[in-house]
């Protein structure tokens, strides 16, 4: 290791013992830094959001080319696991893992990872359902609807946008809604049951960039949700646009029975 003015972190303390005997060809080397980064990670020396040091000052601190360091923080950007933002400096992406196989509402995925939920509430409104809300909802013509667009935080962190559409016969006041949706449906008896479920991939346009705090074009996740209640009525239709460097879906999968 070459000597350095620069005062060493607990993270570039890991990577100096995880990189000793390893510094062995430049071929290699960006890539033995980015498995001791994901690997710091992994083991919480670095936290989720955390920002990293400069490619120059890491580079000299556990002493490779800034051209390695460079290349093993892109190939972890390409992966997901860093982010990294004009004018700003690389930092591990915030991401919260979704399962798909449970119907819980954005309160109950935050707590249950340990971070508290918050919102801020963009528009409340009730008025006629448009063609697409009637048709998932299976609706009359001109029938009334709740519509709720929220900005969900996670730590006060933005984390997605969500606007749900629900009929007024399960959701007279768009104002009883202060905080838990499927807590105001659970007290009137109607919280969903079931959901169909469709994800596509999208990217941010300026006001999902305004609100979300990304670059015009990043990646987002879409969700589109149909809610019903036990007796098969439609409850919910919603779309959320999840923010990509901080969501992963996951979906277990068993192999199916072929006899």
């Amino acid at each position: 290791m070459k000597a350095t003015s620069l005062t060493p972190s607990p993270l570039v303390t890991f990577l100096q013992r995880a990189l000793e005997g390893h510094m062995d060809g430049s071929a290699v080397i960006y890539r033995n830094l980015a498995n001791a980064l994901r690997l710091a990670i992994a083991e919480g020396v670095i936290g989720h959001g955390a920002l990293l040091p400069s490619e120059r000052d890491l580079g000299e601190l556990v002493g490779i080319s800034r051209t390695s360091v460079r290349k093993a923080m892109d190939s972890l950007v390409d992966d997901g696991v860093l982010i990294r933002r004009q004018g700003a400096r690389t930092a591990v992406a915030e991401r919260v893992e979704k399962p798909l196989s449970s119907l819980t509402s954005f309160t109950e995925d935050m707590r249950s990872r340990g971070l508290e939920p918050g919102m801020v509430w963009l528009s409340r409104e009730t008025g006629a359902a448009s063609p697409a809300e009637t048709m998932a909802l299976n609706l009359s013509v001109g029938q009334q609807v709740c519509r709720l667009r929220r900005l969900r935080t996670g730590n006060g962190k933005p984390m997605a946008i969500e606007s749900a559409v629900i009929p007024v016969s399960f959701l007279p006041d768009p104002y009883e809604v202060t905080s838990s949706l499927y807590d105001v449906l659970s007290l009137r008896g109607c919280r969903p049951a079931r959901a169909l479920q469709r994800l596509r991939a999208a990217i941010a346009n300026a006001d999902d960039a305004r609100l979300l705090g990304l670059d015009i074009g990043a990646p987002l996740l879409v969700a589109e949700r149909r809610c019903f209640a036990n007796d098969g009525r439609p409850v919910e239709f919603t779309q959320t646009r999840y923010c990509g460097e901080r969501y992963d879906f996951i979906v277990e999968l068993r192999q199916a029975d072929t006899d």
